[in-house]
């Protein structure tokens, strides 16, 4: 959430596609810790499931947004 709120102040869609990006890689970095997690016996199946497909809908939202981003500046 930080990222995109950094890049939404950007003076540019490009640098606001930028900060996307960085949401991005945060977001599949918590899929990735949810995987430490679930390995330690932290989280049952069912959390880890659960979490793990709630980052990726953010990343599917965080993918659109950025096409959209593409299509508005080239029809610019």
């Amino acid at each position: 959430m930080a990222n995109i709120s950094e890049g939404f102040d950007s003076q540019s869609n490009k640098a606001f596609i930028q900060f996307l990006g960085y949401a991005l890689r945060s977001a599949t970095e918590v899929q990735s810790h949810l995987y430490v997690a679930l390995d330690q016996e932290y989280m049952s199946r069912d959390a880890f499931d659960d979490l793990y497909e709630r980052a990726a809908r953010v990343k599917s939202i965080i993918h659109g947004f950025i096409r959209y981003l593409h299509n508005v500046e080239r029809s610019t």
